[in-house]
């Protein structure tokens, strides 16, 4: 949280909302003034990272029932209370209570602000420290790891972490490479069915004639050459999770068989009338538009509509470059540690080989490259450019592509970081306001998508 915050100011005099406000204003942060708690109350929500001042004494909800309620929502939003009533006994309460600090009419602009001031850094250390330890158990969790610090990684990390825990099937849309099977075991791996089967099935690479024993099991003699039972994916992956990769590639026969498991929570094996209770997660990923596909008659619309309910969309790489120097060294000591090696030496260079690639193959391409890289640099001197030889690739950035890349960058970031404050972000990176304006206009950022 910066200077910039969002304070929300709570009195039903409207001379004091205004006046708290334009001092609040001219000191560089965002008020915004309610006659009433409960319109406030209303656009509070976990994580909110602002400051309120409200007045104790109003018509309807008064101010103890208001940070009372809100404290419910998160228990440490700084809530500081003002009262004209010099209720000293009051005000102790009211800190008791959780208040963040009492104000007695009348008080001063430097007062005010000072108590602002201290309860915005508080809170700003709060999150942070929340932050962080959600990082820590994340990192320190078994299983895969979504490595990347650009906005987007960022966004998509919290939408994970949000749906993860829960039962709802997910649909995951991304380039071939981008990390869709990465993604879906992530999940897995966070929810409450990590201790249960991960099966993952590529619905493309499994021929039409076979898929659907693979996905639903046989009882022997159900066709020619079933002579034995055999449980099928779906079966296998009861109480955990199935991943279907590369759905677009189902037949649409076995899609309507596919949207009944998906309504219904139970499948029959071929050759038998018994039905199979299941309690599944499913996690489908495609590298196509699905929409238009069912447009098209490729794909059943009525099963997009069922798959559509959680849709993540997945970043190329191409759109994230900032994150390829730690993915690349990521992938490295992955490497390193699997053929009990040391990890090979990385010099200040091959950031700008890594950068001028476009990667049409994605995160797996890059983590094909760390592989050759540890198993065969020696032989070329670790030449990144020999090893990335003869790879599809489009033609190099040039330096000032790579320098605009590298600067549109730095600002995305410090925007998110500032949340969106323009002023701040003047300050972090010592560019006059005009400059900045026409950056943003050149790189198509807006601070909007910053400030949520």
């Amino acid at each position: 949280m910066s200077q910039a915050s969002g304070v929300f100011v709570i009195d039903d005099e409207k001379h004091l909302r205004i006046t708290v406000a334009q001092t609040l204003s001219l000191a560089g942060y965002t008020p915004k003034s309610f006659d009433n708690a409960e319109h406030a109350l209303q656009q509070l929500a976990p994580d909110w990272d602002g400051v309120i001042i409200s007045d104790i004494r109003m018509p309807g909800m008064d101010g103890l029932e208001f940070m009372r309620e809100a404290l419910r929502i998160d228990r440490d939003i700084p809530i500081i209370l003002i009262s004209g009533h010099g209720d000293i006994s009051m005000a102790v309460n009211a800190i008791r209570e959780g208040a963040y600090d009492f104000l007695e009419k009348p008080f001063s602009n430097e007062l005010l602000l000072d108590v602002v001031k201290r309860a915005e850094e508080k809170r700003r250390l709060t999150l942070e420290n929340r932050q962080l330890k959600q990082d820590l158990e994340v990192h320190s969790a078994p299983g895969p790891r979504i490595i990347g610090k650009t906005r987007s990684m960022q966004q998509l990390l919290r939408m994970v972490g949000q749906i993860a825990p829960l039962q709802t099937d997910v649909l995951l849309f991304g380039e071939t490479g981008a990390g869709k099977d990465q993604i879906a075991r992530f999940m897995h791996e966070h929810s409450p069915r990590q201790g249960k089967n991960y099966v993952a099935i590529n619905c493309g690479a499994v021929p039409e004639s076979i898929i659907e024993s693979e996905l639903f099991g046989h009882e022997p003699g159900a066709f020619t050459g079933a002579q034995k039972r055999r449980i099928g994916k779906f079966e296998h992956a009861n109480g955990g999770t199935l991943f279907l990769d590369e759905i677009e590639s189902m037949p649409l026969s076995l899609q309507v068989k596919l949207l009944r498991v998906l309504q219904e929570r139970c499948i029959e094996r071929l050759g038998s009338n018994e039905l199979i209770p299941l309690d599944i997660r499913v996690i489908a990923a495609t590298k196509v538009d699905l929409k238009q596909a069912a447009e098209e008659g490729h794909f059943r619309e009525d099963l997009y509509y069922r798959l559509n309910v959680v849709t993540l969309e997945i970043p190329p790489l191409r759109e994230r470059m900032e994150d390829i120097p730690l993915l690349f060294q990521h992938f490295v000591l992955i490497a390193s540690n699997r053929v009990s090696r040391e990890a090979p030496p990385l010099d200040g260079g091959y950031i700008s080989v890594l950068m001028s690639h476009n990667w049409p193959g994605n995160v797996r391409e890059l983590r094909n490259l760390a592989e050759r890289y540890v198993l065969l640099g020696e032989t070329c001197d670790y030449n990144l450019e020999q090893l990335m030889f003869g790879e599809e690739s489009t033609a190099p950035l040039t330096l000032p592509q790579q320098v605009e890349m590298f600067e549109r960058s730095l600002i995305e970031q410090e925007l998110a970081r500032q949340k969106g404050s323009i002023k701040l972000t003047m300050e972090a990176l010592g560019l006059p306001r005009k400059t900045l304006y026409d950056k943003l206009k050149k790189y198509g950022l807006k601070r909007d998508d910053f400030t949520g």
